[in-house]
């Protein structure tokens, strides 16, 4: 009966990870050949990477479990890794650098046959070490950060290189005041238990609880409406809201607006997936964490830690915290391009009412990206965190609307630089004390 139930759950996992192949396929089938050589992110490799990428990820990972000997070095090392260039220089390559592109699709092709020779290999000491499912698991997950990578690379390419539904014209949306609400003092629990058996990543263990003092949190995401009243009053020119390294950023680059905004005439427009539209004031704003902290010291108050974020999104009026999880619900919602008011809240409430927390957008919180007590790196990707305990990444939590369902749970984790702007990221405030800046 154990081995019938494996057999089950392995091949829900070959049908997950033939969902996710056909999900990355169709995100490049939108693209005009010549895109492929295009790089809309200048941190970014050539969209060429991607395209390879993918494919020699999963064959490394069987091949470092010693289930695929065949190699083509070349491209397994080409396409091995993406690139953070954080304080670095960015990329210089050329697109001439890169092979042609039918070659890259003739090496897919043959990774993935490769691959699916070796998986009942894997299969089969599966049932002994549980391996199958962790590398199963890894690729799967690993396949579908891209494809929420490929979304918002996508979204920076001007529109004659995609094909995609037009994205008609978004009301503007109501001004509404903030609303703050607040969340008593309780526990937080950050993180997972290795022995409960779900697949999680190395970041997420292990669980343990944070107690977290009351405080009061914004019940939806900062606006455009809401930043823009920021960018109206001089904040992109106000060095004191900005930590020196932030500043240093948005005057080198001369930034003084959001990436996915655009000045048309006298008017801010929206850079949306298939379109350009009218700036929608009610949809969430979507910014770097310099960006973002910058509008929270404005604004008289602070990015939330992680411990309140997760506290305001899992607790308990009593205290503790719940063990059910909103975006359980999200599992069958349908992804969409852009996003929509931030009072558009899929799936459950949250217990003390605070909106829009799970799959409307990641939320910047103000921790660092460090281990929890009792990290280990993970045996089947070493690399996957370790490398961004560097005190210049920052934890964001919830997800946004191309996020995949399976990364929606409450121990996931996501990371990035903070003077990245191109991801889907929003945010909220949180006030410790009673003083605020009235505007």
């Amino acid at each position: 009966m154990i081995a019938e139930r494996a057999g089950v759950k392995h091949r829900l996992l070959l049908s997950r990870l033939s969902q996710a192949r056909n999900a990355t396929d169709a995100l490049f089938g939108m693209l005009a050949p010549e895109a492929m050589y295009e790089r809309p992110i200048p941190e970014r490799h050539r969209i060429i990477f991607y395209l390879g990428h993918l494919e020699a990820f999963d064959r490394n990972l069987l091949r470092d479990a010693g289930l695929i000997t065949s190699a083509r070095p070349q491209f397994d090392e080409l396409f091995a890794f993406g690139i953070d260039p954080v304080g670095g220089d960015l990329p210089t390559d050329a697109a001439g650098d890169w092979p042609r592109l039918e070659t890259v699709r003739e090496y897919r092709e043959w990774v993935r046959g490769e691959v699916d020779a070796a998986l009942p290999r894997v299969d089969q000491q599966g049932e002994q070490d549980g391996s199958f499912g962790q590398v199963l698991n890894v690729a799967i997950e690993h396949r579908l950060m891209h494809a929420e990578t490929l979304a918002y690379i996508f979204h920076q390419l001007p529109l004659k290189f995609k094909k995609g539904p037009s994205p008609g014209l978004a009301s503007a949306g109501k001004a509404r005041s903030a609303q703050s609400i607040k969340v008593p003092a309780g526990v937080a629990s950050l993180g997972s238990n290795r022995e409960s058996g779900a697949f999680g990543w190395d970041n997420e263990f292990l669980q343990h609880s944070v107690n977290v003092p009351g405080f009061m949190i914004d019940k939806y995401k900062v606006t455009n409406g809401e930043y823009l009243e920021f960018v109206s009053d001089g904040g992109y020119s106000a060095r004191e809201l900005w930590e020196t390294a932030d500043w240093e950023w948005l005057s080198s680059g001369n930034i003084s607006h959001p990436v996915f905004w655009m000045p048309h005439q006298d008017a801010w427009w929206y850079r949306a997936m298939f379109g350009e539209i009218p700036l929608a004031f009610d949809w969430p704003v979507y910014v770097s964490h310099a960006e973002a902290a910058a509008y929270a010291r404005w604004a008289g108050k602070d990015l939330p830690s992680e411990a309140e974020w997760q506290r305001a999104a899992y607790g308990e009026a009593d205290g503790s915290d719940t063990i059910s999880q909103p975006g359980d619900s999200e599992a069958n919602k349908p992804q969409r391009w852009d996003p929509g008011s931030v009072d558009e809240s899929p799936g459950d409430p949250v217990p003390f009412g605070v909106e829009g927390l799970i799959s409307t957008g990641w939320e910047w919180t103000s921790t660092p990206f460090a281990p929890f007590p009792g990290f280990r790196p993970f045996a089947l990707y070493p690399g996957y965190s370790a490398p961004f305990f560097d005190g210049k990444h920052f934890v964001l939590k919830g997800g946004s609307t191309r996020t995949a369902a399976c990364m929606l749970r409450s121990s996931f984790r996501n990371w990035f630089q903070p003077h990245y702007q191109y991801v889907y990221a929003g945010f909220r405030c949180v006030s410790r004390h009673e003083k605020e800046k009235t505007r």
